[in-house]
């Protein structure tokens, strides 16, 4: 992003654009798949819809946005490689770029705890997070303290989550016999050696984590490093605007807004208003759940093949494509079709009914 950046406090152009995933409100749907990889990206893209030409933008901070339609209805494909900030990124930034609910469903890559194979499925039903904690002395051990801290549970939204497995036992081909997983606990880390289990060079003291972890945690299943995030951003946004009044920024800066139209962002005494006549079921909310795709087993250290990806990635892209596109969401908590790169995609008022 070269052009000027106006706010410090959530930095966006003076086009509406921001910062780290280059987006502007009507460049991405309220129906989202995030994932890590560009090429799983470019694999989902093409099973979008010949019409509306797709929209793609791939930003200066690596993270790819593809829009286009999936039988009809609005759909975007969000590329945001690995870890926590980045699904934090990812979730401020979209929200500020969207107006109405948002719908969002991870498909990933994750390592299994339990004897399930590699090419297994799994929809978690919660996530915890397993950190690495800074204040204990790595270098020389401490009696003090705990080398890794445990998070309470996050809930997937269970309608999106019971959406995403009728879509995904659907699109399974008759030739892939995979488990499908549903009732599964995930932990997300904030590293893919240390607080996962794994040994390197480095004094992690982590020999007997993912013990501890089984232990702690019933119906543990996976690890990865992004769900815990994203389950947890969606289930403490209320879509409710704190005053201005409430708050002490650092800087000479009022809080970031979400946007009330394809063109510009409202300002928090329209959103007071805004929220004020609305009651609590009809604002705006964020729905997310998660697909996680077994590609290396911590018990067996098993490892996926190439072309088990291919077929994994293939069937779960189409089942979390149809999850989404069949979820209903009402035509007045959707963004507005004027001025979107999904617009052209209007060929008759059938399309409206169908979102």
């Amino acid at each position: 992003m070269k052009a000027r950046v106006q706010d410090a406090n959530f930095p966006k152009t003076a086009d509406g654009r921001v910062y780290h995933l280059g987006i502007r409100a009507g460049e991405v749907a309220n129906r989202i798949i995030t994932v890590g990889s560009v090429s799983r990206a470019e694999g989902i893209a093409k099973m979008l819809d010949a019409s509306p030409k797709l929209f793609s933008l791939y930003s200066e901070r690596g993270f790819i946005t593809i829009t286009g339609c999936y039988k009809t209805v609005p759909v975007s494909i969000v590329c945001i490689g690995m870890g926590a900030p980045n699904a934090d990124f990812f979730i401020r930034e979209v929200r500020e770029c969207v107006r109405g609910d948002m719908l969002v469903i991870r498909l990933g890559s994750c390592g299994c705890l339990t004897d399930l194979p590699v090419g297994s499925l799994v929809l978690p039903t919660s996530s915890i997070a397993c950190t690495r904690n800074v204040d204990f002395n790595f270098a020389s051990g401490d009696p003090w303290e705990v080398p890794y801290r445990l998070s309470k549970p996050v809930s997937a939204d269970p309608d999106l989550h019971k959406a995403l497995q009728d879509a995904i036992e659907l699109t399974r081909p008759p030739s892939l016999e995979n488990l499908v997983v549903s009732k599964a606990v995930n932990a997300s880390t904030d590293s893919f050696y240390s607080s996962q289990g794994r040994q390197t060079s480095f004094q992690d003291h982590n020999a007997s984590l993912i013990d501890h972890l089984k232990a702690a945690v019933p119906g543990l299943t996976t690890l990865e490093m992004e769900t815990f995030s994203i389950f947890h951003l969606a289930a403490s946004w209320g879509g409710v605007i704190q005053s201005s009044s409430a708050v002490n920024p650092p800087l000479a800066t009022n809080p970031v807004v979400p946007v009330l139209s394809g063109k510009s962002s409202g300002t928090s005494e329209q959103m007071e208003g805004l929220n004020a006549s609305l009651d609590i079921s009809s604002r705006p909310v964020i729905k997310a759940a998660a697909a996680q795709m077994v590609f290396a087993s911590r018990s067996s250290q098993d490892f996926i093949s190439p072309e088990k990806v291919n077929e994994l990635e293939k069937w779960s892209g189409k089942g979390v494509l149809e999850a989404l596109c069949n979820f209903n969401i009402s035509p007045e908590r959707l963004h507005p079709l004027s001025g979107s790169v999904w617009e052209a995609s209007e060929p008759s008022s059938g399309l409206r009914a169908s979102l």
